[in-house]
């Protein structure tokens, strides 16, 4: 049996008195979709915060591929192959997709031009428009800044930024909040070929019926605990919530770890 590509053990999270973890477990595999869901306070961003390096436990250990790392932050999380969407995008509204998806890691020109810090427009919009094509991301206008560009397609250029540089794993904070119908289905299907990239997804929810749609695993958080791990296929949306909600017994939930 293969070693999950992240596995979390006894995460411990405190706030001054105020415990956000207590002992959290969590583990996902190698291109599986993982949906990290609970309810509010549960403490799934903490998790995530962690995991990406923004905060540091306070107990517990990370492994990746089995062997413990110490994540210290979110470049070195970047060095194991860690990428996150948050909700707010983190995109910068007044530059374009291509600028937007090298922003910070800017392709510099040949030779003595890329030495005076001169960068390679052209490269980084190839580039960026292969990558748009390969994922399903349709952009009309490559040169339009994403402040004039849909929630849709500002969450498809954050996605793509993400698996541009991600080779294990991304977090995803609500992905589709405030997206419509037809753009709330286009971000699920990009999930998908994500997740088909061999890319492990992690994705924070409060929809339980995108999860049961898109997700191959469920893990449940309850007061900073991890309480169960199930099957998308073996199980209901009716079993979830009652984990989430302490109805279900944690002890017959263990079904999918």
């Amino acid at each position: 049996m293969t070693e999950p590509v992240l596995e979390a053990r006894g995460i411990v999270k405190n706030f001054g008195r105020v415990r956000a973890l207590r002992g959290t477990d969590f583990t996902v595999n190698e291109g599986e979709i993982v949906a990290l869901v609970g309810d509010n306070g549960a403490g799934k961003s903490t998790l995530v915060k962690v995991l990406a390096g923004v905060q540091t436990p306070d107990e517990g250990e990370i492994l990746i591929d089995g062997v413990p790392v110490t994540i210290d932050g979110p470049v070195e999380a970047r060095r194991h192959g860690i990428e996150t969407v948050y909700q707010d995008l983190a995109l910068a509204a007044e530059l374009d997709p291509a600028a937007n998806l090298y922003l910070g890691r800017e392709t510099m020109r040949g030779r003595l031009l890329g030495r005076l810090g001169f960068i390679d427009d052209r490269a980084m919009r190839g580039e960026s428009e292969r990558l748009f094509a390969e994922l399903g991301v349709r952009i009309q206008d490559s040169s339009a800044p994403v402040a004039t560009m849909s929630g849709g397609q500002r969450q498809g250029i954050a996605v793509s930024r993400a698996v541009a540089w991600a080779s294990r794993i991304i977090f995803m904070d609500e992905p589709t909040a405030a997206l419509g119908v037809v753009q709330t289905r286009n971000v699920l299907d990009l999930i998908r070929r994500v997740r088909d990239r061999g890319v492990a997804v992690v994705l924070i929810s409060h929809n339980m019926p995108e999860v049961m749609d898109v997700a191959d695993r469920v893990e449940v958080l309850r007061l900073g605990t991890r309480v169960a791990s199930f099957r998308v296929a073996d199980v209901s949306m009716d079993q979830i919530i009652g984990a989430m909600t302490g109805a279900l017994d944690s002890k017959g939930a263990e079904n999918g770890s």
